[in-house]
């Protein structure tokens, strides 16, 4: 006959059973950035940030977790919040390439602090927070997609663009489909708005998606400016 577990020993074990379920177990990360022009050309409008309109070109949307069947995790530790005192150094940046546009108008930490606190610390054993916003960063810098688009002759013109053309000079580029995602301008019409690329579990290199995000795309879609 088995002999029970001690009570006092479960209760030892229990706070090291919520570090392993806390464990990165999720697939792979989306790395996704948003055209500004699609976000502010809409209805709802946008607010610019306090520190001014952001420059003409896609900002960071999040850095999320996912796993392999389409799903995600989110709020993972909801005693770990947002500290900007610990990226006090990646600020500067972070206002240039993953600037807020919701309103009212702010500085970006709110919006910096929902994105941590829903998606990167579901990433926490592999990324603290200050990893976390770096690693956006340096995707940022590898995965310039505003370039990537001129360069064939894909620009914010307000012109109308084939969801092919644009898929295919991001992967022609990078080595990997991307994700489109679109929205609807105060017209209806169906514009370029998120583009989203797979990145290992590391949060490091590009990978092809196990799954993409579902997304209402015509087949031409409008470029807007900014």
């Amino acid at each position: 006959m088995k002999t029970p577990t001690p009570l006092p020993l479960i209760l030892l074990l229990l706070p090291l059973l919520a570090i392993v379920s806390t464990a990165q177990d999720f697939g792979f990360f989306y790395f996704v950035q948003q055209w500004p022009g699609s976000y502010c050309n809409t209805a709802k409008s946008c607010c610019y940030p306090t520190t001014g309109k952001p420059a003409a070109d896609f900002g960071i949307h999040g850095l999320w977790p996912n796993y392999n069947d389409g799903s995600y995790p989110s709020n993972c530790d909801p005693d770990n919040f947002y500290d900007e005192s610990k990226i006090t150094d990646l600020i500067a940046a972070m206002q240039a390439e993953w600037p807020t546009l919701a309103c009212p108008s702010g500085d970006g930490s709110k919006f910096w602090s929902h994105e941590w606190e829903k998606h990167g610390t579901c990433s926490e054993s592999i990324l603290d927070e200050h990893s976390y916003f770096e690693a956006a960063l340096d995707l940022k810098k590898q995965v310039d997609l505003l370039q990537i688009l001129k360069g064939a002759g894909i620009n914010p013109d307000d012109g109308s663009y084939s969801v092919r053309s644009i898929s295919r000079a991001i992967k022609d580029a990078t080595g990997f489909t991307p994700g489109i995602e679109c929205n609807v301008d105060e017209s209806g019409d169906t514009q370029l708005y998120q583009v989203y690329i797979c990145v290992d579990a590391n949060g490091k290199d590009l990978i092809e998606c196990p799954v993409y995000p579902r997304s209402k795309c015509s087949s031409s879609v409008e470029f807007p400016s900014f």
